[in-house]
């Protein structure tokens, strides 16, 4: 590939954990000048032996690129100060392998560290994200919409639920608030909520580069509201908000078939009840002030799942690549349809 035709190197990675501590640290996209690499490629701004490569940010290394490929050895390599091999890994990918575990080189150190590819400079503010909230009752539906609009649009879903549940499961210092407040239907105090949601979206923000969401479950109160302005800032404009109505009979009939295996303490007639009182003291009245600055998408749940996606996916539209509204289902998006069933569990 001519140098022309390569895409600018945009990346930053973050390096962590290393068992040699000067290894750590941020690389950003090498403006190392052309040169000659091991196996005779002569490499272009930002990239060394075709691939994209990086310099420490603050300029120590005496190797440059300090993070690179090498087309001899078929691996990733990161550099020492002195400019020594400490770590590699072994792999043909296009950019550094975030998952394995790289190997401790002759000049390393173990453990080796974890690398992290940003999509953003994290030591700027990241780009706003571009924000639709999904509101309705238990069992509406949203949840299924929402991950099919990840699943087939490149929407991230992020569900405030699903947060809180892990965050539980993790047994920190408000896993015990989070277990007797959810069982009880109520919700938790904005601070956790809106805590958790905002780490996840600039998570997701750096690691992604996709900066469109649809934020399940939020805002369900007033003061959940409050406590976004206080992230967010008043100044900046509303989110739009896609309402999922569906009548109280249908939303107990989903809620029992899912309880049977959803394994959520939550899914069972009393929460539903309580959960729903709930929303209608807690979630109606942020409906309402949504409404009256015409923000609110009213989407009718009880249709079919395709006629409910299929408002979705006009709404979403013009925020959507159109080669993903153009592509096939996927089988995971049949599956989440209904039009093909889920495997067997054995």
């Amino acid at each position: 590939m001519n140098p022309g035709e390569l895409k600018p190197n945009t990346f930053f990675i973050e390096v962590s954990g290393a068992g040699l501590p000067e290894v750590d640290g941020l690389f950003v996209p090498s403006t190392a000048p052309p040169a000659e690499s091991e196996s005779g490629t002569v490499s272009s701004l930002g990239y060394w032996n075709g691939k994209m490569a990086w310099d420490r940010a603050d300029g120590k290394c005496e190797r440059s690129p300090a993070l690179s490929y090498s087309n001899s050895y078929k691996s990733w390599r990161i550099c020492r100060l002195d400019g020594h091999l400490a770590y590699d890994i072994t792999s043909d990918e296009a950019m550094p392998p975030t998952e394995p575990q790289w190997h401790v080189y002759k000049k390393g150190v173990a453990p080796a560290p974890k690398v992290v590819i940003h999509h953003f400079d994290p030591r700027e503010p990241l780009p706003k994200p571009n924000v639709i909230f999904v509101l309705g009752g238990p069992g509406s539906g949203k949840g299924t919409m929402c991950e099919l609009a990840q699943a087939q649009l490149g929407w991230t879903h992020l569900s405030v639920g699903t947060l809180l549940r892990a965050e539980r499961e993790a047994g920190g210092p408000t896993a015990a608030l989070i277990e007797e407040t959810m069982a009880a239907g109520k919700l938790l105090p904005r601070e956790i909520s809106v805590g958790l949601l905002k780490n996840a979206m600039d998570n997701a923000i750096r690691t992604t580069g996709n900066l469109n969401f649809l934020v399940d479950g939020f805002p369900r109160s007033l003061d959940n509201l409050e406590g976004w302005y206080e992230v967010y800032g008043r100044e900046a404009e509303l989110p739009e908000m896609l309402y999922f109505e569906c009548p109280y009979d249908e939303l107990e009939k989903r809620i029992l078939g899912r309880s049977k295996y959803s394994g959520r303490s939550d899914d069972n007639i009393e929460s539903l009840k309580l959960r729903f009182d709930t929303f209608k003291a807690e979630t109606l009245p942020t409906l309402e002030l949504f409404k009256s600055h015409n923000k609110v998408v009213e989407v009718d749940a009880s249709q079919s799942r395709e006629d409910v996606y299929a408002v979705v996916v006009k709404h979403l539209e013009a925020d959507t690549d159109p080669a993903l509204i153009a592509q096939p289902l996927t089988e995971k998006s049949e599956m989440l349809l209904g039009l093909r069933p889920y495997p067997k569990r054995t």
